[in-house]
């Protein structure tokens, strides 16, 4: 289950990638060829296509928390909400993983780890600490921690640490309910890490701290009045802009509108 995310990613980038191929891409350590297919089969990614493979999104028998962001009309600070997803990055034929929290007020990558596997604790659990100690969470932060359905984020170590700070676990059935997290994905590798061509796992994970600063610090947003997050967010800590996030309750969850925009 905790592969099933990144096989979703290579299938989407690659339609036509047999579920064979995908296994000799990733080579997963704690499963065979044959037994990784009838994984791949059994949630509806064999290529001979039928009339409802794309509704099986959903894997049975496993924790699945509702999409909270559904039901949540505004966001007007940081510490709100935080989206995560994990995603893949190939260097030759060696497949790792890179693990992303952002501020979904902010758009501020608050936590995030590269790793060699999809172990919970090389990838979500790095990370949340990471985020939890940066931002100076604290008790019963009621925060929304929203992410996909990926084994990883409802493991029960990440559900622990979670629970410990009061946060509110939140899922989205399919890419289309965590849309920022895809996109913060999407930039941090196409826009950064394969222009900068890391060699191995020590050079990746030494230009993603790197690339997390660039974009935290320097990249500007045009949802941010073409600001980088931590400059929005020095300018709303001064009182200089004021913003408030109205969230659409649809299914894809987007920005309906900005209000409230003041530069002094």
């Amino acid at each position: 289950m905790q592969l099933l995310p990144i096989i979703r990613q290579i299938r989407d980038k690659n339609p036509r990638l047999s579920c064979r191929e995908i296994y000799y891409m990733l080579l997963p350590k704690y499963t065979g060829r044959d037994r990784f297919e009838a994984f791949c089969f059994d949630h509806g990614l064999k290529l001979e296509v039928t009339r409802n493979w794309h509704r099986t999104t959903d894997s049975l028998g496993v924790i699945r928390f509702p999409n909270l962001l559904l039901d949540l009309d505004e966001l007007t600070g940081v510490n709100q909400v935080w989206v995560s997803d994990i995603t893949y990055y190939q260097i030759n034929k060696e497949v790792f993983y890179l693990t992303f929290i952002t501020d979904l007020y902010s758009r501020a990558i608050v936590g995030y780890c590269s790793s060699e596997s999809l172990l919970t604790e090389e990838t979500t659990l790095v990370a949340l600490k990471m985020a939890l100690k940066a931002r100076n969470i604290g008790k019963n932060s009621g925060l929304i921690i929203h992410s996909d359905g990926g084994g990883q984020y409802y493991c029960k170590e990440f559900i622990s640490i979670t629970n410990q700070y009061g946060m509110r676990n939140s899922m989205g059935k399919n890419v289309f309910e965590n849309p920022h997290a895809e996109r913060v994905n999407g930039t941090i590798k196409n826009d950064y890490l394969i222009p900068y061509l890391p060699k191995n796992f020590e050079e990746l994970g030494k230009m993603l701290t790197k690339v997390v600063n660039l974009y935290n610090t320097f990249r500007p947003h045009k949802s941010l009045k073409k600001l980088a997050p931590y400059v929005f967010e020095n300018m709303i800590n001064r009182g200089l802009l004021t913003k408030t996030w109205i969230i659409n309750k649809k299914k894809k969850v987007v920005k309906k509108e900005k209000v409230n925009i003041n530069i002094i």
